[in-house]
């Protein structure tokens, strides 16, 4: 790995790691409704003169039914999901169960593929659910159902969205599909916005939204394309990997988020299963690298 890549590799890991405190703070005076539509707003206007230079805008236009259940997956549900689990959960466990997105991923690849699940990827399989189970069931803090149910949900959707866009919206530019589904997903927040607009705008929220969307989203999306030019889209997925090691930190240094034992085990189990399952499988195409980008 070039030195410029490395510092692609860091800079990303470090931004996708981020979004879960960020949320958290958005969500203390935002509904997770407001906090999604911000965040979609703000990062489509940002990103959107860089697709107008591709060829490839329209293209994301061409197959709608595609591109909105793209939208619903891999945007406006987990946005929502994650927004709503974190008023009942910590970042840090919220960033731990979206970092099991990989071993979905691998598993669906496999129903989809029909190809044979060999011994690697299922211990990576064993050792994710075991993280889970250390998560869920041994954590000194009980975690409710519906927040651990959206969190799930959110993973699932990271991992359906890229299948979607190698199989459905190849022909679109990557820039393209994510500018073009930022905008869908704008709109279909909207309806909701009014409902749930905050009674008094915060600086430390609305500084919190602002920077998910110019930070986490357009920018990230940015240092992605680059990082996949250096190194190919399969190398690129290994972020997936820091992702929830910055999440975890930040929750226990910024937040004060308690530390458990628990936690930390179901860190370690969910990082090696995320790696087993997906060390052989990892294909290419840019949206796969988004699967921890939360």
């Amino acid at each position: 790995m070039s030195r410029k890549a490395l510092i692609l590799f860091l800079a990303l890991g470090v931004i996708w790691g981020v979004p879960y405190l960020l949320i958290r703070v958005a969500i203390a005076d935002y509904h997770p409704v407001i906090v999604a539509f911000g965040r979609a707003a703000i990062g489509a206007m940002v990103l959107l003169p860089f697709a107008l230079r591709g060829k490839g805008v329209m293209a994301g236009f061409r197959r709608p039914g595609w591109l909105i259940l793209y939208t619903l997956v891999e945007i406006s549900g987990p946005w929502f999901l994650i927004g709503f689990a974190e008023t009942r959960v910590t970042s840090s466990l919220a960033g731990l169960i979206i970092a099991l997105t990989p071993i979905i991923a691998a598993l669906l690849g496999v129903v989809l593929s029909q190809e044979r699940l060999g011994t690697g990827r299922l211990a990576g399989l064993g050792l994710g659910l075991a993280g889970v189970v250390a998560l869920l069931g041994f954590d000194e803090q009980p975690v409710e159902l519906w927040p651990a149910l959206a969190l799930g949900l959110s993973a699932l959707g990271y991992a359906i969205g890229p299948i979607i866009v190698v199989r459905k919206l190849a022909e679109a530019e990557a820039s393209a599909v994510v500018v073009v589904s930022l905008i869908v997903a704008a709109i279909l927040y909207l309806p909701f916005v009014p409902a749930y607009w905050p009674a008094r705008i915060t600086l430390d929220a609305s500084l919190a939204v602002i920077a998910l969307a110019v930070f986490c989203t357009a920018l990230a999306f940015q240092l992605l394309f680059a990082l996949i030019a250096e190194v190919g889209a399969a190398r690129a997925t290994v972020i997936a990997y820091l992702n929830p090691a910055v999440a975890v930190l930040l929750g226990v240094a910024v937040l004060g988020e308690p530390l458990s034992v628990a936690l930390l085990a179901g860190f370690a189990l969910i990082v090696a299963g995320s790696y087993f399952a997906t060390v052989r499988t990892q294909s290419a195409g840019v949206a796969t690298a988004e699967e921890t980008a939360g």
